[in-house]
């Protein structure tokens, strides 16, 4: 098990990832005093903990920093292009302030995953896969030709609780960093 000034950050980080999916599951929405405390507490918990820059085992300000921009630019694009919602966003943010942007990266990553498989069951379930696919290969499809491609949701299209997805797949990269003996998940990038 890693030092426990190394892991101050994930019990914070479970408490606000399970708060959250219990939210996104009963409202469909993450609150925002939920996202932006954990942001805080990310960012100052590790300039606190690691100073300015950090060091190896400790991530300091400007990685903290580093991290929260890796988890929430890349769901930012997701928001705008109208695929989640912006808590969303925001929780992946907050995710990478408190615990890195490998983590972030390795928790996005898990997180689509869990979010496919459960679009897939909840298609499968409404009995409604095959006509999903089809409407989102015409979007793929218009995506490539000139002008805008149609929206690929309708009215019936099932919502699925990204604000879940995303604690299910810190889960995963949790259970690896403790696994490995602490820091990020050392496997991602290679790096």
């Amino acid at each position: 098990m890693p030092p426990m000034e190394n892991v101050w950050q994930y019990p914070v980080l479970g408490v606000m990832l399970v708060a959250a999916a219990i939210a996104d599951v009963r409202r469909g929405k993450i609150p925002n005093w939920l996202t932006y405390s954990g942001v805080a507490v990310g960012l100052i918990g590790n300039a606190l903990v690691g100073g300015w820059g950090g060091d190896s085992d400790k991530l300091g300000l400007l990685r903290s920093l580093g991290g929260l921009a890796a988890g929430f630019l890349p769901m930012l694009a997701v928001w705008m292009a109208g695929g989640i919602g912006g808590g969303d966003a925001k929780l992946a943010g907050a995710v990478g302030a408190l615990a890195g942007w490998r983590f972030a990266l390795a928790t996005l990553l898990f997180g689509l995953l869990a979010a496919m498989v459960m679009a897939v069951i909840v298609m499968l379930r409404r009995r409604i896969f095959r006509r999903t696919l089809a409407r989102v290969g015409r979007f793929v499809y218009l995506a490539f030709t000139p002008g805008k491609p149609a929206d690929p949701t309708s009215a019936d299209s099932p919502k699925i609780p990204f604000g879940l997805a995303l604690c299910l797949g810190a889960c995963v990269a949790l259970v690896e960093v403790f696994w490995r003996g602490g820091g990020a998940p050392k496997w991602f990038l290679g790096i």
